[in-house]
């Protein structure tokens, strides 16, 4: 289990990083991109995984980290439940949906 303010300060603790609200959630960018937002009411995080690693994170326990249902979880939105899921495996998430981010921005 993450709390709220665990999830805040793992997403901050990447280089570069800012905390914005994003109509009624709070977004985590890097360069203006967004990699996560929170939603604070429903107690769960959306971190934009590339398709690869959404299905890596989603293999482990789908009622944990999954696709969002629609467009956007085609393209690698991927929900994760904040009372369900381990710490270190939030951490590994974050990480890549940071590098996604990151590494397009530098290509």
């Amino acid at each position: 289990m993450v709390d709220i303010e665990t999830f805040r300060k793992l997403a901050l603790s990447f280089p570069g990083t800012n905390e914005q609200p994003h109509f009624e959630k709070t977004s985590f960018r890097v360069d203006k991109k967004i990699f996560a937002t929170l939603d604070i009411k429903n107690n769960r995080a959306c971190l934009m995984l590339t398709q690869i690693d959404q299905s890596v994170f989603s293999a482990y326990d789908k009622s944990v980290i999954y696709p969002v249902p629609n467009k956007w979880g085609d393209r690698g939105a991927t929900f994760v439940e904040l009372r369900m899921v381990r710490k270190s495996m939030l951490k590994d998430a974050l990480l890549q949906a940071y590098k996604k981010i990151t590494q397009k921005n530098h290509h």
